[in-house]
């Protein structure tokens, strides 16, 4: 496939597709919206964080590099941006000049969307290990949450093409939108509906042919498909995404498992946006409704048809996007464990240092134990779903759910939790709306819904244990002869 070139790089990172320096677009401007050098967030209980601490995996020198350039992001870029938008109304979090898309624009001139590409899709010449992506992915989540999620939503349509898209669609849509380094490009992830919030990623129960029509509908047409109705107003990035990934029920009859996946342009007749959701949480990552009036989803755009295929698919993508948002929800841990200890160990209570406290070790030694396990486990999901989806190697024929939604339960659990005692070893400062404890505490609550509840996720992987405990791999084919 032909390409552009992507540019140079000043360190050992540029090996593994990532820019330094002082190349990031505009980053400067972020933190000029804060008066104070000595606090850069505002905040009242806030670290830069070294991003340095004592890491169980062997790190080679290109990935400590690549951690220490994450890192620096997420300090410069990520995290001011998040403040801002966190204090926005949401139609002034995707006005033009937003810091939104001041971050986006600068990860993407640093290449960052590349990075857990193929090299034939544009990504680095050597793909990344899947330690190397937990690293980043940690990274990125310790900066800002709904900024990760808006660079992995914005990556989603391009990973799904560069496995099922055609060559014509590639070159036309994928190719571009990996070559953009403005943020000209943007993706988001269509799947929640008003009445079917959780029902599209319970693949397993037998009981989903009860749950009705979709409230978004594919019809066939000459030449494609229409797509008439709805997704809901929790679709990340959804107000201000070019193009989405979208799932819709074929033909309106049956069950949802009978659905299409399809890569769709939102700038079309047709498309029509609610207005921004102010949520609780993550209010860093604009949210809202996606509505469809017959709106023209050519053939070529329809990466996965209605039929076997669509269910096993399905299944697959939630193995891998539960085992890369666990790795996020990590970095949120780590961030509000980080802010704990740093105020334990600056504030006076009790005639010296909270940190002396014996109550307040006990607490952040299981803050610690906790985040440790989270990063060993969800990296673990990771490497094994990185190696097992197929189409990964010749011997990869399926990544295994109950691992892969286990992880997803498991470290957004463990986030909110080290957010709920971050937030009771700070106190009544965490209280505070300048308190960054405050933000995680927040952001970490709603992790426990989005992207599937935990009870939902802990139910599907409960089936596939009841089922498939025994197994040792999986096998697509079968799969779909079971769908």
């Amino acid at each position: 496939m032909p390409r552009t070139g992507h540019g140079g790089s000043t360190s050992n990172a540029g090996n593994l597709g990532v820019r330094t320096g002082s190349q990031e677009a505009d980053a400067q401007s972020l933190l000029a919206l804060f008066t104070s050098a000595d606090d850069p967030y505002g905040c009242h209980v806030s670290s830069f964080g070294g991003g340095q601490f004592l890491d169980l995996a062997e790190l080679t020198d290109d990935e400590r590099v690549l951690r220490q350039e994450a890192h620096r992001i997420a300090v410069e870029v990520l995290r001011p941006a998040a403040w801002s938008l966190d204090r926005m109304t949401p139609m002034e979090r995707i006005s033009p000049g937003s810091p939104f898309f001041t971050a986006m624009a600068t990860l993407k001139s640093l290449g960052y969307h590349r990075l857990f590409l193929p090299p034939e899709a544009g990504g680095p010449d050597q793909r990344l290990s899947a330690l190397t992506q937990s690293v980043v992915l940690e990274e990125l989540g310790w900066g800002s949450l709904g900024l990760a999620t808006a660079f992995l939503v914005d990556m989603l349509p391009v990973m799904c093409m560069s496995n099922f898209g055609s060559q014509e669609l590639k070159d036309d849509l994928m190719v571009p939108w990996v070559d953009d380094e403005t943020g000209s490009y943007h993706g988001c992830w269509a799947i929640t509906e008003p009445d079917h919030g959780s029902d599209f990623i319970s693949v397993r129960d037998s009981e989903s042919s009860t749950y009705g029509r979709a409230q978004l509908v594919a019809e066939r047409v000459d030449g494609g498909w229409v797509l008439r109705g709805q997704k809901s107003a929790w679709v990340s990035s959804g107000p201000i995404a070019t193009h989405a990934a979208v799932h819709a029920q074929a033909g309106g009859d049956g069950d949802l498992v009978h659905s299409l996946f399809a890569v769709v342009d939102l700038d079309q007749p047709g498309v029509r946006r609610g207005p921004p959701a102010d949520m609780m949480g993550v209010r860093d990552d604009p949210q809202g409704e996606i509505f469809f009036d017959g709106v023209a989803v050519p053939e070529r755009n329809v990466l996965v048809p209605p039929g076997p295929l669509y269910p096993a698919f399905q299944d697959q993508l939630l193995c891998l996007t539960s085992s890369v948002i666990s790795n996020v929800a990590v970095g949120v841990a780590r961030a509000a464990f980080e802010e704990a200890l740093h105020h334990a160990r600056t504030r006076i209570q009790g005639g010296g240092q909270l940190s002396r406290h014996k109550n307040i070790q006990l607490t952040l030694y299981g803050m610690f134990e906790r985040v440790e396990t989270a990063r060993a486990y969800t990296r673990a999901a990771l490497a094994h779903t990185q190696a097992n989806l197929p189409g990964a190697s010749e011997l990869a024929a399926g990544a295994s759910p109950r691992h892969s939604r286990a992880a997803q339960v498991f470290a957004k659990r463990i986030a909110y939790e080290v957010a709920h005692d971050a937030l009771q070893v700070v106190g009544a400062q965490g209280l505070s709306h300048d308190a960054l404890v405050e933000k995680l505490f927040r952001d970490a609550r709603s992790l426990l819904i989005e992207d599937g509840t935990l009870e939902v996720l802990a139910l599907d992987a409960a089936r596939d244990l009841i089922d498939n405990y025994e197994r040792t791999d999986y096998d697509l084919e079968e799969m779909m002869a079971t769908w």
